[in-house]
């Protein structure tokens, strides 16, 4: 049995650094500070970041028959993931991601490729574990509307589960998205991302109008750390300060190490404030994976112990 099987987006991410504003058009070639070709997709990077932390991690996604898809696989496996029951798709092309950041900000431009064909019935009913994660509700439909029934499965056979669902590209924020919420043990969303599910203006009220529904909303607020609603009572942490060169992935290395404290059987704080250490510390390098920590890396920067 695995600790968590992370299923959802995989795609090569082609981060540039150093970007010029306004983007310059024209066919002249412009030079940047950097660039790198790494692990893309949040399920991806969460998986990346539990298994760095030391959870049995397996991941389930689809990729295409192609060099990307292989480099994918390989780059998984290569950091400690289980990827024997990805869907390697003769007909659909992997999907494929280009980052443009520019300090803490950053454009992404996705081909979608076989991400929408990813449904519930891809994920082998072999792979067991004690936790089931979800990412990227709007890029995947397919999966999107099993994960309600899924989940409520999940619950009544003692697995819990949680849902990260990232930017939604249409800005509709709907989608039967309310119903998979519902079955959620645990909903993971930026702040951007709460105030759209919630349809609300403040953090505040977006946490406590989500959490009536999942039950445990975290709401990551980047360098200003997260807060965490449960039976509506907000628990806090503030962020760790860190001089970023990449925040490419920093919100699905919090999701790792929120995930490994909380399965863990750390309370919510520590569980928190782990996940902040992991989100900064990921920042270190470009690439949503190349500076994920250890676990005794955040544990240090998190100012906890081992037993906390």
């Amino acid at each position: 049995m695995f600790d968590l099987l992370v299923v959802g987006d995989a795609n090569p991410d082609v981060v540039l650094t150093g970007v010029p504003r306004p983007i310059p058009f024209g066919q002249r070639e412009r030079l940047v500070d950097g660039a790198a070709l790494t692990i893309g997709g949040s399920g991806a990077i969460t998986a990346c970041g539990a298994a760095r932390l030391g959870l049995r991690t397996a991941f389930v996604g689809r990729v295409g028959d192609d060099a990307a898809g292989r480099y994918m696989l390989s780059a998984l496996a290569n950091r400690g993931v289980d990827v024997s029951g990805c869907v390697v798709d003769p007909a659909t092309p992997t999907a494929m991601t280009v980052v443009l950041a520019d300090g803490e900000d950053r454009a992404i431009l996705t081909y979608p490729g076989c991400l929408p064909l990813l449904s519930v019935a891809d994920v082998a009913p072999s792979i067991s574990a004690r936790h089931v994660h979800a990412s990227s509700y709007f890029l995947q439909p397919r999966l999107a509307a099993g994960l309600p029934d899924w989940f409520a499965g999940l619950r009544r056979g003692g697995v819990t589960t949680s849902l990260d669902t990232n930017d939604d590209p249409a800005g509709a924020w709907d989608g039967g998205v309310g119903a998979a919420i519902a079955q959620a043990d645990v909903l993971l969303p930026n702040e951007v991302e709460a105030l759209a599910l919630a349809r609300r203006d403040d953090v505040a009220s977006a946490g406590k109008a989500l959490a009536a529904s999942a039950g445990l909303v975290v709401v990551k607020r980047g360098g200003e750390g997260a807060v965490a609603w449960r039976d509506g009572a907000p628990v806090g942490v503030p962020g760790l300060p860190a001089r970023p060169v990449d925040t490419v992935g920093a919100g699905d290395s919090f999701d790792a190490g929120f995930l490994a404290g909380w399965l863990g059987g750390r309370d919510l704080a520590a569980s928190l404030r782990l996940a902040a250490a992991c989100g900064a510390l990921s920042t270190r390098a470009a690439g949503g994976t190349a500076a994920q920590p250890t676990m005794a890396e955040a544990l240090a920067a998190a100012g906890l112990d081992e037993e906390d």
